[in-house]
């Protein structure tokens, strides 16, 4: 049986937050990619609007820089290696390319929050919720959502817009962070939720 649950939806100011949205894991030219051209799609129509809107963006890239970091986490996905900084791999899917005002976090494990600066962007942003999309929905995207909510920000996630290499994974992990951590919709849903004019510097 479901818990009972109430939709926050967005605030006034929703930031937008794409999740390893990188070349590495979008093409499946790369051991961990897998191509997903319907949700590179879904991310640049949020994008242009979210830009159109001048609300927050930022972007997450996974980037190892020596063999101390992520040690567990690299020990049990080898291809993890392959996310050097001199690697294609690490880079923002061009397709989605960040404009100069939107920054790319590197981050090491699942969560986009942990060990980074984003939660202190996101609130010189003044940020007041999130829209979290990306790859993958049962790994970085699912550890991102379940700590957007612990650092207290309502978190919506759009469907579309966030991908993964097994469909019963994507299917499963969006029936849990709907009846737990985040608002689960349609892109159509969230597009409909966001101001109708051009937010006011933060």
């Amino acid at each position: 049986m479901d818990l009972e649950r109430k939709s926050l939806g967005l605030g006034k100011r929703p930031a937008l937050l794409l999740v390893d949205m990188v070349v590495g894991f979008t093409s499946s030219r790369c051991p961990l990619g897998t191509d997903c051209p319907d949700v590179v799609e879904a991310n640049r129509v949020l994008l242009e609007r979210f830009r159109a809107l001048g609300l927050p963006v930022v972007f997450t890239t996974v980037v190892y820089h020596h063999d101390g970091e992520a040690r567990v986490f690299r020990d049990r996905i080898k291809h993890l290696n392959l996310l050097t900084p001199d690697s294609e791999w690490v880079q923002i899917d061009p397709r989605l390319a960040p404009r100069e005002n939107e920054p790319v976090i590197s981050k090491q494990w699942a969560s986009s929050f942990h060990r980074t600066s984003l939660d202190s962007w996101l609130r010189e942003q003044g940020a007041d919720s999130l829209v979290v999309t990306g790859l993958t929905t049962s790994g970085c995207v699912r550890a991102t959502v379940v700590d957007g909510l612990q650092y207290d920000y309502p978190v919506v996630v759009p469907r579309e817009a966030v991908g993964d290499r097994n469909p019963e994974a994507h299917t499963a992990n969006l029936f849990d962070m709907h009846a737990k951590y985040a608002d689960v919709m349609a892109l159509s849903e969230v597009l409909a939720q966001l101001p109708e004019t051009r937010a006011e510097t933060a």
